[in-house]
Formats: C-alpha cells, sequence, structure tokens
C-alpha cells in the first residue's frame, strides 16, 4: 500500500469514527431526555419516570382517595410505573440497537445480565498453551 494510499485509508477512518461518535453523543442526549407517562384507564393515578426508569413524577386525582381502595391505589401506581417503564425501556432500545455490536444480542450489552465479558474478547493464551 502506497503511503498515499495509507493515509486515504486513515482519513476515511477518521471520518467514520467521527461520524459515528457524534451519532452516540446525540443518542446520549436523547436518552438524558428521555421519560415516559403512563396513565390509569380511570385517568386518577399518572407516573413519570425517567430514562432509566426511576419515577420523576405521581400525580394522584384529588377523587382517588373516594374512588380506590389504598390497595387498589398502591397496585394502580406500581402499573402505571410498570408501563411507563416499559415504554422507556422499549425505546431506549430502539435508540442505542444501532450501536450494538452486529451479532452481539442488545439484551446481553445492556440487559439485566449484562457484563463487560460480553464485550470483550477471549483472552489470548501468550504462552502457546491451553
Amino acid at each position: 500500500m502506497s503511503e498515499d494510499a495509507f493515509r486515504l485509508a486513515m482519513e476515511d477512518m477518521a471520518r467514520e469514527y467521527n461520524r459515528q461518535a457524534a451519532q452516540l453523543k446525540q443518542a446520549y442526549t436523547r436518552l438524558r431526555e428521555m421519560n415516559a407517562v403512563g396513565k390509569s384507564d380511570d385517568g386518577m393515578v399518572t407516573v413519570t419516570v425517567g430514562p432509566r426508569g426511576q419515577v420523576q413524577n405521581i400525580e394522584l386525582n384529588p377523587r382517588v382517595y373516594g374512588k380506590l381502595s389504598p390497595s387498589q391505589l398502591a397496585h394502580s401506581i406500581l402499573e402505571q410505573i410498570s408501563a411507563a417503564s416499559g415504554e422507556v425501556a422499549e425505546r431506549t432500545k430502539e435508540l442505542m440497537s444501532p450501536f450494538v455490536p452486529e451479532g452481539l444480542p442488545y439484551e446481553e450489552f445492556f440487559g439485566d445480565e449484562s457484563s463487560l465479558d460480553a464485550l470483550l474478547p477471549q483472552p489470548i493464551n501468550l504462552e502457546g498453551r491451553e
């Protein structure tokens, strides 16, 4: 490979890296701003969760105390937290999937059971033994 061809190849790689880095920064900005709202069918409970599923706000209709028992209210709140958290998880998956290496399941990269091992190659045996 000539020096000019090598330089052009390196410039192409640098441009591609810069493009991917800019896309990743944009995705992380969108991720930090993400939230979702879960609202009960009867409109008594509204829950907002943030980008990692953390509860940011709970709104209760003033009539909720006369309409639902404490256990029904607790159930409704938990149900809306779950619905909103599920929406955030799905939107996060859609946003981040393009950055997951090909052939690696998204759940291994970002799921509950994710670990650094999924991202790293197998260790190289430097001693020539198995």
